[in-house]
């Protein structure tokens, strides 16, 4: 019991909150499902009269309320349950009837609620898609209205809306079905049909559907249609779709005259007359339709939409190319513009589309004198010094006709008359560029290139109260590119070209604009002497760092193919490539180019020739960032050139090792030149982890000669000061020079020369012996080499002698005798394999 209770209060609740708009219509068909569910919880074996029926109600009202909501599939189990509950409330009350009185009674009080039952079962089933289901349930619906006449109006307007329905989703077998349903149901009854004009909206759409399904076939049905509509209720839609009916079948004139006739006397709109009117003239019936438009006016004298009319007719002309019959109307138009008789703005803005599209059709023909005498019709509307945007646009494309024509000044005038309607159009500042170009006026063209490229970047840009395609300023400023370039105006082009590289959403344009400007910026560089070369140089930089860019962020937004990448990336990776060996000159130059030619290279396959390029742009950078650390700068600046060095050799090395995997570079000095390179950088970076770095240098089998004599060279140059790894370099130079089947006794002077002074600085006395053992033990090399060659250079041979002897003297002025004499006696040894020189010194 309180289970029914709390059903019947969450109904009431959900009534009494719909009604006040707090729940929706699905909220509340989900609670009326609920409570509908628990009520039949309830239902016990043999219910009372009173459960039966307030079933019935729920079980009903749930299930329309499912079909709003368009639910339809969830209705179909609550119908089921009010038919059964119907049928229960009926054997019910048959059974405690008294007789045949009783009976009828019984089954006039149920068939009111069997008729809504069905009525709802068609809605789901139109709603699912079952007409078989819906014909039966409608059927049964129809059975049912003899004993309930004033339910012919719902049944037939419910027919209507089966017919709407299955029209709009094209199922017009089943629309023509339901239509002519609703149509003969409305007939049942006349006392509560739904009257002549709803009957005569019924035809129309049955018409409708069998012109739309398939006029040739369903011809007749569909004029039957449209007939019987038409005497139902006189209604303009109805003739106007006779007349369309009776011209898809190919009726003659005399059978759509009769047509016509039928309703001209009817009060009709002037918009219906024209429509019909032109509805006659698209199907090529120009007899009946110029007859029928001539008979228009005299209805409609009054009407301050008479040019419409006109308009038409005009239209008409021009579809047939009966041009000078247009010229004709459209002089009247304007004569009577100035005499009392203009036309509603409406109108006129109709007409000036008219003009347009003429003048734009001569236009691409290229009869320019044509298209400027439909474009001065336009202009005769207007008044002097008016301010109007379309008449700057019109002043626009005037002007351009005058530039094909090659009427400079006309074109000028028209330009200024755009200037005073529209100064801050985009449209009106490439008027004016053209016209700069035309007279060679670089400076004014430049301007109106700047002026155009500001303009760009006001995404917000409107042009005749329409929105401008956001493609609008780039086009023009590439169109403006393309003009000065077929007027060999570089200057200009390269501007427009810029701010075209600055704005440009598709790749490929951009690429495009920016290949041009280097190409063209080149050509500026080769005409100019070198020391005036640097802006442009410069400017050359830009682009290709804005290429990069680019190409960085079409990885990142996918809006360009994968191939074309590839493709922009070789060329500009070249073109960067032959620039930094052109401007070798500039070291500074050509060390950004060289960069930049191996980030480029960075978005290509890495094939072999790609890695060789990769590697020796870095080691070109490299070598540069050296030697502009080697000139005469702040320290910070050099700590920055070395520490870049360092940068570009780390990157190298890696893709050194895996160029090495490609192939047989055993004649490539790029291994000595990393060594060299991370050597000095390090070294004067005063790089902590030197040290170590060099432990693998000494123990490499291959190493030469000559890479140890820099080394040493530039562990002493400045900033840098090792000493040490000089004098371990030195040591190994002269090791390996000993070694050699033939010694370079000019070489070896040299290595040994160096190795002696590291080691025996001059004017110290106080040296250890340690040092001075080994000192004597490079003397004694030499003296070795110098006995078994005569290629020891003298000056060399007088120059150990000399520190020879000058370090005995040292010696002996610390006391050092026995030492001293040691000194002096290796240097008389030396004397005696001088030359020329020898009888000086002995």
């Amino acid at each position: 019991l309180q289970v029914e209770e709390g059903a019947v209060s969450l109904w009431n609740w959900a009534v009494a909150k719909h009604t006040g708009a707090v729940v929706s219509d699905e909220q509340k068909a989900k609670l009326r499902f609920v409570a509908c569910r628990l009520i039949r919880l309830c239902e016990g074996t043999d219910p009372p009269e009173g459960t039966i029926r307030r079933q019935i109600l729920m079980s009903m009202k749930t299930g329309k309320g499912w079909i709003d909501v368009g639910k339809a599939d969830l209705a179909d189990g609550f119908l089921e349950n009010a038919m059964s509950n119907i049928e229960k409330l009926y054997a019910k009350l048959r059974k405690g009837s008294d007789g045949e009185a009783d009976i009828h009674e019984h089954k006039a009080d149920v068939e009111n609620n069997l008729f809504k039952v069905l009525s709802y079962q068609a809605e789901s089933a139109v709603a699912q898609g079952d007409f078989q289901k819906a014909v039966v349930c409608v059927q049964r619906c129809k059975d049912i209205l003899m004993k309930l006449p004033k339910e012919t109006c719902y049944l037939s307007i419910l027919c209507y809306n089966f017919g709407v329905e299955t029209y709009e989703s094209k199922r017009y077998e089943e629309s023509s079905f339901w239509l002519s349903q609703s149509y003969d149901i409305g007939k049942m009854d006349v006392k509560y049909s739904v009257g002549k004009e709803m009957q005569a909206k019924v035809l129309r759409l049955l018409a409708t559907t069998y012109f739309e399904w398939d006029c040739t076939l369903h011809l007749d049905k569909a004029l039957k249609a449209i007939n019987l509509a038409n005497q139902e209720n006189t209604h303009p839609a109805g003739f106007f779709l006779k007349v369309k009916i009776l011209l898809k079948s190919g009726a003659s004139d005399e059978d759509i005259n009769a047509a016509l006739a039928e309703f001209l006397h009817l009060e009709m709109s002037l918009d219906f007359c024209l429509n019909t009117a032109k509805l006659l003239l698209e199907h090529g019936r120009e007899s009946v339709g110029l007859d029928f438009l001539k008979s228009v006016p005299e209805r409609f004298e009054s009407s301050p939409d008479l040019g419409k009319i006109t308009l038409l007719h005009i239209e008409f002309l021009l579809q047939n190319k009966r041009e000078l019959l247009a010229k004709q109307k459209i002089e009247e138009i304007i004569i009577g513009h100035y005499t009392g008789k203009q036309l509603l703005p409406e109108t006129l803005n109709q007409l000036h589309i008219i003009l347009w599209d003429r003048a734009a059709k001569h236009y691409e023909e290229k009869s320019y004198s044509e298209a400027l005498h439909w474009y001065n019709y336009s202009a005769s509307f207007y008044t002097p010094r008016q301010i109007d945007q379309n008449l700057a646009k019109l002043q626009r494309n005037m002007a351009s006709c005058y530039f094909h024509l090659k009427q400079v000044d006309k074109a000028k005038e028209a330009v200024r008359e755009a200037e005073r309607c529209d100064p801050n159009s985009i449209f009106t500042k490439f008027s004016v560029y053209k016209i700069a170009v035309m007279e060679n006026d670089t400076d004014k063209a430049v301007e109106a290139v700047i002026e155009m490229g500001k303009l760009a970047e006001k995404t917000s840009q409107r042009e005749d109260k329409l929105g401008v395609d956001k493609n609008t300023g780039t086009n023009l400023l590439s169109l403006a590119a393309h003009i000065a370039l077929e007027n060999d105006q570089q200057i200009v082009a390269i501007k427009a070209l810029e701010y075209l590289s600055g704005h440009l959403q598709d790749y490929q344009q951009l690429f495009a604009a920016l290949k041009c400007l280097v190409r063209l910026m080149l050509s500026k560089v080769m005409a100019k002497k070198e020391e005036k070369r640097d802006e442009d140089i410069n400017s050359i930089l830009t682009y290709l760092n804005l290429a990069h860019k680019r190409l960085a962020e079409s990885f990142v937004e996918e809006k360009f193919a994968g191939d074309m990448r590839i493709l922009e990336a070789h060329w500009f990776r070249k073109v960067a490539w032959n620039l930094a060996v052109q401007f070798k000159d500039s070291p500074e130059k050509m060390r950004e180019f060289f960069v930049l030619s191996f980030k480029f290279s960075q978005f290509c396959p890495s094939d072999k020739a790609v890695l060789i390029a990769q590697k020796t742009c870095l080691l070109m950078a490299a070598a540069v960032d050296l030697e502009m650390g080697r000139q005469q700068v702040t320290p910070s600046e050099q700590t920055e050139l070395f520490s870049q060095a360092l940068q570009h050799l780390q990157t190298c090395k890696e893709i050194w090792k895996v160029l090495k995997l490609t192939g047989d570079f055993a004649k490539d000095p790029t291994d000595t030149l990393l060594l060299l390179y991370e050597f000095e950088a390090r070294s004067k970076l005063n790089d902590p982890s030197l040290h170590s770095f060099m432990e693998s240098v000494w123990e490499q089998p291959q190493i030469e000669i000559k890479t140890l004599e820099i080394i040493a060279s530039l562990a002493m140059e400045s900033p840098a000061r090792y000493p040490v790894l000089c004098k371990k370099a030195l040591k190994s130079a002269v090791n390996l020079h000993r070694k050699q089947t033939v010694i370079d006794a000019v070489k070896f002077s040299k290595c040994l020369h160096s190795l002696i002074n590291i080691s025996l600085p001059t004017g110290l006395t106080d040296l250890e012996t340690c040092v001075l053992q080994e000192v004597w033990d490079y003397f004694e090399d030499a003296l070795s080499v110098v006995s078994s060659t005569n290629a020891y250079p003298e000056m060399e041979i007088l120059w150990l002698m000399t520190r020879a002897w000058n370090t005995g003297i040292f010696q002996y002025t610390v006391g050092k005798y026995k030492e001293a004499e040691q000194w002096c006696g290796l240097g008389m040894r030396f004397l005696n394999h001088l030359g020329s020189l020898k009888k000086s010194y002995e």
